[in-house]
């Protein structure tokens, strides 16, 4: 015979957080920053997960670093490569390794700069930009399927949640589906909001 939960155990994940956070209103067990870290940290777990998968079809080609370089040169078109490491927060040198790799596998290509000559600039190829595009669309309805699973009132607490948790660090908002104008932008490689 099954046994019947506690009250702690009782309730969504949401209600349990609250109660182990002393619920945000003010018994201060717990500071409320904890309880939306705490959140925060598993719904990341689920993200990498979500991300790992989206590359798993080009995962011979593209490792997640060099992914978040093609959605960068995506974003941001042509672009010298000290810019791009910087975008990166990697050394130029590494940034130098990646593209080579890029070009190798025929994603990416360098070219001098119309602007000055003795520049290099580097861009996506079509293969490239094919790439991130199946990939960014393959995550977004695997993040679909799992939205679709929640009531509409929670659907709406997370537009807001995650809207105000993009905002804080100055992350532009992602695309919307039917847009085809839209680009991705590097998740989580926005510049910080200043201020």
């Amino acid at each position: 015979m099954a046994r019947k939960a506690a009250p702690a155990e009782r309730g969504t994940a949401a209600e349990r957080t609250g109660r182990e956070a002393g619920s945000g209103h003010g018994d201060g067990d717990l500071d409320d920053v904890d309880a939306v870290t705490r959140a925060v940290l598993t719904a990341s777990r689920v993200l990498v997960a979500l991300s790992a998968r989206s590359l798993a079809e080009v995962e011979d080609r593209v490792t997640l670093p060099q992914f978040r370089m093609l959605v960068v040169l995506s974003t941001r078109g042509a672009t010298k490569l000290v810019a791009l490491a910087e975008l990166l927060g990697v050394a130029p040198s590494t940034a130098m390794r990646m593209v080579d790799r890029l070009i190798a596998a025929g994603l990416a290509d360098r070219r001098i700069n119309p602007d000055n000559r003795r520049e290099t600039i580097l861009q996506l190829t079509d293969e490239g930009r094919r790439t991130v595009e199946h990939v960014t669309a393959r995550r977004r309805q695997e993040i679909a399927a799992i939205v679709q699973r929640l009531a509409p009132e929670r659907r709406t607490a997370l537009i807001d949640a995650l809207t105000a948790f993009g905002e804080a660090v100055g992350e532009p908002p992602a695309p919307l589906a039917d847009d085809p104008a839209g680009l991705p932008h590097p998740l989580g490689w926005g510049e910080p909001a200043t201020g």
